[in-house]
């Protein structure tokens, strides 16, 4: 693990911290390969129940290092190798994030823009301090924002994802909970606290059912209406079949605590 991406565990929490504040924690090539290792550790990891992402500094995430997109640029091909490896380098790891057995909780604050914001929007959940802006404004120096539009416009509202993307607008922390893009907005001061509360809330769930049901959440949602109640019907048999879901059931039955394995 490099400086760029910090690691702290407590209890069955686990925080990433994106570490490079003098860029903004740009997704760097650097930082994309840091993030694609811990997602795939993450993934074997038995013990963390939830993840919390994070940035240092004063942003969450200013999107991608233009500085290297420049430099790619030099290729002979005129990049055209380089930028679609980068893009496709970035579209997996934002995919590993829903795919990831555990609830990702983006802790934002400053600003998340371009693939910043796609950033927060790949999280499961996401809680945001009061003054954060949000925006896809790759069309202010002559990019669309396309592929941060795939996470945004699975996050918000048709039209409020169009109206980012082709004004280049920023949103407000508020505005962004309105539409369904953070889950919450706290003090500043409170978002620390704010988003541990609510990583703990998740992880004194029983971890079993919350990896199955991630999983079901996210393989429903593309599906037809009847497809989805089939698969979400064949998932919650298995579930009930569960010894623990078993003992869940007759702890709250019996109005005490379950004794889960």
């Amino acid at each position: 693990m490099t400086d760029l991406l910090l690691r702290t565990d407590e209890g069955h929490i686990a925080t990433l911290t994106m570490n490079a504040p003098g860029s903004l924690n740009a997704l760097s090539d650097a930082m994309l390969a840091a993030l694609k290792a811990e997602f795939a550790r993450l993934g074997e990891d038995r013990d963390t129940r939830v993840v919390i992402l994070k940035g240092e500094g004063r942003a969450f995430c200013a999107g991608h290092d233009l500085k290297e997109m420049q430099a790619g640029r030099a290729a002979p091909d005129r990049g055209r190798a380089y930028f679609a490896d980068l893009f496709a380098r970035c579209a997996e790891v934002m995919q590993m994030i829903p795919a990831l057995p555990q609830p990702v909780i983006a802790e934002v604050h400053g600003i998340a823009t371009a693939a910043g914001c796609q950033l927060v929007a790949s999280c499961d959940m996401a809680v945001a301090a009061e003054g954060t802006r949000f925006g896809v404004n790759g069309v202010n120096i002559g990019l669309f924002c396309s592929t941060p539009m795939v996470a945004l416009s699975r996050n918000v509202p048709r039209k409020v994802a169009f109206e980012m993307l082709t004004t280049g607008a920023f949103i407000d922390a508020q505005r962004a909970a309105e539409v369904g893009l953070v889950n919450r907005v706290v003090p500043t001061q409170m978002l620390a606290a704010e988003t541990r509360a609510l990583a703990e809330t998740v992880a004194a769930k029983l971890s079993a059912a919350v990896k199955i049901g991630k999983r079901a959440f996210y393989d429903q949602i593309e599906m037809t209406r009847a497809a989805a109640y089939d698969h979400a019907a064949a998932v919650m048999v298995e579930n009930m079949l569960w010894r623990d879901t078993e003992e869940g059931i007759a702890a709250f039955l019996d109005k005490r605590k379950p004794d889960w394995s």
